[in-house]
């Protein structure tokens, strides 16, 4: 291993191995110095601290996810070798979840399940939901205390989403902090370095969440309602319907990713755009202004920075790197939207840029599904409230939390 102008990163170009530490701060609370130096040595290397090859460069992240030969479901089924330990009897709650979500499966499943959810979050379907959330924006805004500071993600940032999908699943929207606490102990299942104490919580999580959805699932059987849960009770495809573990798993995977990446993404946007200086409105001037600023967001500081593909065949993914069935390769969405080869100035806040793309939601058929509502949501939420407080800047330094690989900020301290 021979070091790299950055002290916490050890990089071997004849092996194009990385030794780097994703709980080191000075990588988590700005990863593209790493990024940037591993796009100059390798955009391909086996990232040791994870145990599997990693591939960070645009044109390959964005060809892996659309290629059939590497997939979520495991080969040697679901659950996976991820468990602390011996065996997994501890997580058959959050293991039954697992094998019923669409995220975790490939077609033919994959496909009957995102079919019948999909409806759902078509862009003309959640086009109707952008006065409602205007609405609560403006709402949550009018709680912020006169002339103070105030901490914009867990009284902006965290309760829009999660209200929002709870309203559309059907939900009790009370019920939200107790949603949101479900939903980070089950994430906390793909941090990097998890303990047994993280998976017997996630575990308990699981058994609670689905029991509350399983009571809600029955209501609706008696008595439909225009929601979601009712549309899962309802819905076929080719005279199928899904069973009651496809719709809990189902709903769980939209409440979870329904909030947690927008609530990251939010926080991260609110920091980049105060950093550009200036009058924050100008980056929402109209209505396609302030959709090239969402999307320069989403590339700027994306909220999910790696996701991981099954190798479902031998494969050369990069010159001389060759992997085989069953092992694991990372997708480093992260730093393949600051790849020099794929954008100019790629570290320049540019929401202008002719280049503009980004893999932060994904490429194939596991594109997110609610991309569109998350798009809708950024837009409104945003530019309301830089419309409201044009004059909102940092109260504190944020700082990013210890959690690769989601990215984002631990608070975010502002004062208007």
């Amino acid at each position: 291993m021979t070091k790299s102008m950055l002290p916490y990163l050890a990089f071997d170009p004849a092996t194009r191995r990385l030794r780097l530490d994703p709980h080191e701060p000075a990588f988590f609370q700005n990863p593209s110095e790493a990024y940037g130096f591993l796009h100059r040595a390798s955009n391909a290397f086996f990232w040791e601290d994870f145990g599997f090859w990693c591939l960070g460069g645009f044109d390959d992240v964005n060809r892996l996810l659309r290629d059939r030969r590497f997939g979520r479901q495991n080969p040697a089924g679901i659950p996976d070798t991820r468990g602390i330990g011996e065996g997994r009897t501890h997580l058959a709650a959050f293991d039954a979840i697992e094998a019923n979500s669409m995220l975790e499966l490939e077609p033919p499943v994959h496909t009957r399940l995102r079919t019948l959810v999909n409806r759902a979050f078509v862009s003309r379907q959640v086009e109707r939901l952008r006065p409602r959330v205007e609405k609560l924006a403006n709402d949550l805004i009018d709680r912020f205390e006169p002339g103070g500071a105030v901490d914009l993600l867990p009284a902006f940032a965290a309760p829009l989403p999660i209200t929002i999908i709870a309203e559309m699943l059907g939900v009790p929207v009370e019920m939200g902090p107790q949603l949101l606490d479900w939903s980070h102990r089950m994430v906390a299942m793909y941090m990097h370095g998890r303990t047994r104490e993280t998976e017997d919580m996630a575990n308990r999580a699981t058994g609670e969440f689905s029991d509350f959805l399983r009571f809600h699932i029955g209501e609706r059987r008696k008595a439909p309602a225009d929601d979601l849960l009712s549309l899962l009770v309802s819905a076929q495809e080719d005279g199928q319907k899904l069973s009651e573990d496809e719709m809990v798993s189902s709903a769980i995977l939209l409440l979870n990713a329904g909030h947690e990446a927008t609530v990251h993404q939010t926080g991260n946007a609110v920091r980049s755009i105060l950093a550009q200086g200036g009058d924050p409105r100008r980056f929402f001037a109209s209505p396609e202004a302030t959709a090239a600023t969402v999307e320069e967001c989403l590339r700027f500081d994306a909220p999910l920075h790696m996701f991981t593909r099954y190798v479902y065949q031998s494969i050369e993914v990069a010159p001389g790197i060759v992997v085989q069935p069953g092992e694991t390769v990372g997708l480093l969405l992260g730093m393949a939207n600051h790849d020099p080869l794929a954008f100019a100035e790629p570290l320049a806040f540019r929401p202008e840029r002719v280049d503009q793309k980004n893999v932060s939601f994904g490429a194939g058929i596991h594109f997110c599904i609610g991309a569109p509502l998350a798009r809708l949501e950024l837009q409104v939420s945003l530019k309301t409230l830089f419309e409201r407080h044009p004059t909102l800047h940092l109260a504190e330094q944020p700082r990013f939390r210890d959690t690769y690989h989601f990215h984002g900020l631990e608070t975010l301290a502002v004062g208007f």
